[in-house]
């Protein structure tokens, strides 16, 4: 499929960026996750999937006997392995597969989690119908991902924006997407948190290694948009150069029924 091959090439070429990115290795968000597990009590078996950097496996893997990072680019792995390697942790396995496609039986797992992620999977239904399957009854899954605006038109704003800048982005999902595929799907959610998130224009672009003559589309696209989608995304433009702006971040966390 083009858009899994996309995703091998841009994170393949871009992966060390990724271990080292500040908005990856840190957050909220990633705090969060290490809160919610302990407070669940879970242990066993935890699958992280496009597991990126390592961060979250490299969180959880005090928690757990077994940790699998999970992704769909090797040289990704590669470098999530040598960064969890070099925090001392031996407990983490690491195996190339597809989020729509998970390569492990049934009820394999007591929790799933996936973050900043989902937006590159072009079936998210078949993602989440496999974390359903592999979670045992009673399982946890958390799931963090950038989400779009719940307004069509400042939905379509920030996807094009993304997709400038990223060929391998498929969709950021509003909130209500989310919820409506978790809850048909047969999860239980139990909370929902949203994190203002600020990207540094510069360091959003060079996270992609975006070539210069696409940045430059990309900067006349923003600096044009219309005052009320520069208001709602706090586009900080200055000598006609972005410098920032802001999106949203979700946090999911739902149990298997």
């Amino acid at each position: 499929m083009k858009e899994k091959e996309a995703v091998k090439a841009q994170f393949g070429k871009n992966a060390s960026h990724y271990v080292k990115s500040k908005s990856h290795a840190k957050g909220q968000d990633l705090a969060m996750v290490v809160d919610l597990v302990r407070e669940a009590g879970v242990t066993g078996n935890l699958l992280d999937i496009a597991t990126g950097g390592g961060h979250v496996a490299n969180a959880l893997a005090p928690y757990f006997s077994n940790v699998t990072a999970y992704d769909l680019t090797e040289s990704m792995l590669k470098e999530a392995e040598k960064y969890i390697t070099s925090n001392g942790h031996a407990n983490v396995s690491y195996v190339q597969g597809d989020a729509e496609s998970i390569s492990f039986a049934e009820e394999s797992f007591e929790v799933v989690t996936c973050r900043i992620a989902a937006h590159h999977f072009p079936h998210v239904d078949r993602f989440v119908g496999e974390v359903f399957r592999v979670l045992k009854t009673g399982g946890l899954f958390i799931l963090i991902d950038n989400n779009a605006p719940e307004n069509d038109v400042y939905d379509h704003f920030y996807n094009k924006i993304e997709k400038m800048r990223d060929r391998s982005h498929f969709r950021a999902y509003k909130k209500s997407e989310w919820i409506s595929l978790l809850e048909n799907s047969g999860f239980n959610i139990k909370r929902m948190y949203t994190f203002e998130k600020k990207f540094h224009y510069d360091t959003w672009c060079t996270m992609m290694d975006l070539p210069i003559q696409e940045k430059s589309e990309l900067t006349t696209y923003m600096v044009a948009a219309q005052k009320d989608l520069k208001d709602y995304f706090s586009i900080e433009i200055a000598g006609g150069e972005v410098i920032a702006f802001q999106g949203e971040s979700m946090l999911l966390s739902a149990f298997k029924k």
